[in-house]
């Protein structure tokens, strides 16, 4: 049962949203723990993504597509999407740590300033025009399936190292399971 059934649709929809992204970023973090220094580098053949280019990309995507969420389009012409792509030397855990805060910075940041009448406003995402509520669930799934993609690679790296992020095989029914993730910034 949720724990706060009060307040609007738009008010839920936003606590909801905001909690959903700090389950994945910690989801992402706790993946990206396991692994080395090193195979933060690792790809798995030539047209596969490492773990440090989906931390760029993701944070670059964060970084244009939140800062001034409703007033001018995501994609801002700043923004260097083919380079998130490219391997950067030099750029270690720490500074890839940081772009990745830089991203969620921004990303918290914008939607602790929506309210619910904000989620019908338009924004613009490459000239196209969206409501904000299409926008958030836009970039909600677009993160979601680059940090799947971090998570599998991370998991295949580790091997057996590598520690759940869910329920163990075999637990199942041994425990009492919570899908709600950490609570929001």
């Amino acid at each position: 049962m949720p724990q706060n059934v009060n307040g609007s649709l738009g008010d839920r929809y936003l606590a909801d949203v905001r909690s959903e992204f700090a389950r994945l970023k910690a989801q992402a973090e706790r993946a990206l723990a396991q692994v080395s220094d090193a195979q933060l580098q690792t790809t798995l053949d030539p047209e596969s993504n490492s773990l440090a280019i989906l931390i760029q990309h993701v944070a670059g995507n964060m970084i244009s597509r939140w800062t001034d969420f409703l007033g001018s389009d995501g994609e801002k012409p700043d923004r260097n999407r083919d380079g998130e792509f490219e391997a950067h030397d030099g750029r270690d855990r720490a500074a890839l740590m940081a772009l990745w805060e830089r991203g969620w910075s921004c990303l918290f940041g914008a939607l602790g300033s929506l309210g619910p009448d904000d989620l019908l406003r338009t924004v613009t995402i490459r000239g196209e025009a969206f409501f904000a509520i299409e926008a958030i669930q836009r970039q909600l799934s677009h993160y979601a399936a680059h940090i799947g993609q971090m998570v599998f690679l991370a998991k295949h790296l580790a091997g057996e190292r590598w520690r759940t992020l869910s329920i163990p095989r075999g637990a199942s029914n041994q425990q009492q399971w919570s899908y709600r993730g950490p609570e929001p910034r």
